[in-house]
């Protein structure tokens, strides 16, 4: 149906008929609907299936809407003129994405962070929040797996508190980007107190943190602004590459400006227009190809580095309980992925000064968060669901500081935040 044609349950229910040692398949695929809606119902059945390591294809029909044998509707991923459609560009995004890694029991030395290789860059957007872009602009970013720094206006913020808590409920980080948008330069001192004192205040209380990052209006500084900063303990951030969606650019033109990011490197966009929303699945993508990540702007340096929290602001969790004889071993955990309502975990179990012989992991999530499934590892549940017990799939033996990695799949149910790990040897 056009409301809400893929169930919340979806990618359970494919782990389902996987659990019972059968492939799964999704075969003429269709879902009906329009725009970004349309695309994230399709993007989101191809990351229930990439997250299902025995769902081993989706088919869709490759022709025109009007060809289908539903021609009075619109439910795949070509228009009636042979476009491709917002649905086509949200499949190619999940699919360069990727899914959950297959289930292995190789034993490795550190984690793979192959997915990030190139480093990380940052993805901002100015001017927010707005109640007519800001809602659908969190969607295609969570949706796309993809965190961004979002520079508010802070009268913004006053007229919309819950759009800027939304924005790091979403798992953004929310920066200050003055009260009313001014030439900052041609401000008294005082004045530039006021603009950037007035949106501290109103986005802390909106959101609970206080930002550490101030970028001004039209990218316009001097010395005595610089010194105002400094007295908020504020980090001035620029860019690196301009989107130029302020001036007109079409999604192409923002999605090829963003191809040329490196490793480092801070992206200008603006939280207001429908081409820089459409451009999101596409950044993604393209940042994938390229070894890319999305990350967070360093307060130290200004640039884009590694996220050092989880979405939400929980802190990931690191555990080194040693043991009485035996040896010692150490659980370390990852979010390594994060849809629209759920996200992967990854723990990786290290052995310590010396051999170990087996180990058993414990995961513990916050409720009403529970694990829908596991791979590389043998688990099992205390009578909560929410303390899950994991022992290796076979021989549990790491030589001193080798590790291993298990997974699995967490359905937020609106929880963000890091589960707690640990690790005990027997």
């Amino acid at each position: 149906n056009s409301g809400n044609p893929v169930p919340s349950n979806y990618h359970t229910t494919l782990q389902n008929f996987a659990n019972l040692g059968v492939d799964v398949q999704i075969t003429e695929l269709d879902i009906e609907g329009s725009g970004s809606s349309q695309a994230e119902q399709y993007q989101g059945v191809v990351q229930a299936c990439l997250a299902v390591t025995r769902c081993t294809g989706i088919t869709v029909w490759g022709i025109r809407d009007s060809d289908s044998w539903r021609a009075s509707g619109t439910p795949l991923l070509f228009d009636g003129s042979g476009n491709k459609k917002a649905a086509y560009n949200s499949v190619l995004a999940a699919l360069n994405a990727g899914g959950s890694p297959a289930p292995t029991t190789t034993t490795t030395t550190p984690p793979n962070t192959s997915d990030c290789r190139n480093g990380y860059v940052a993805l901002t957007y100015d001017d927010g929040p707005n109640a007519s872009t800001t809602p659908q602009l969190l969607t295609a970013l969570r949706s796309a797996g993809l965190r961004a720094t979002f520079f508010n206006q802070g009268n913004r913020v006053q007229q919309n508190p819950a759009l800027a808590k939304s924005q790091r409920d979403a798992g953004m980080w929310v920066e200050n980007h003055s009260w009313s948008h001014p030439h900052m330069t041609q401000l008294s001192q005082a004045q530039m107190t006021s603009e950037i004192s007035q949106t501290q205040q109103a986005i802390q209380s909106a959101t609970g943190v206080a930002p550490k990052l101030f970028r001004p209006p039209y990218g316009e500084t001097n010395s005595t602004l610089k010194a105002v900063e400094a007295q908020f303990g504020l980090t001035e951030v620029l860019w690196n590459v301009d989107s130029q969606d302020w001036n007109g650019a079409s999604t192409a033109q923002i999605v090829q400006a963003a191809s040329t990011l490196q490793g480092g490197g801070v992206i200008l966009m603006h939280d207001g227009y429908q081409t820089t929303l459409n451009a999101v699945p596409q950044i993604a993508a393209n940042l994938t190809s390229r070894g890319l990540c999305a990350g967070m702007i360093s307060p130290s340096t200004g640039r884009a580095v590694a996220p050092s929290d989880t979405p939400g602001g929980g802190p990931t969790t690191t555990t080194t309980p040693q043991q009485p004889g035996g040896g010692s071993c150490t659980a370390t955990y990852r979010m390594t992925q994060q849809w629209g309502d759920r996200f992967n975990g990854e723990v990786t179990i290290r052995a310590g000064a010396s051999a170990i012989s087996s180990w058993t992991a414990t995961v513990t999530v916050n409720a009403p968060q529970k694990v829908s499934s596991t791979w590389n590892g043998t688990p099992s549940w205390d009578s909560s669901g929410n303390v899950m017990t994991v022992k290796p799939s076979g021989n549990g033996n790491l030589a001193a500081g080798a590790g291993t990695t298990f997974g699995f799949t967490v359905m937020a149910n609106g929880q963000w935040a890091a589960p707690t790990v640990s690790c005990r040897t027997p």
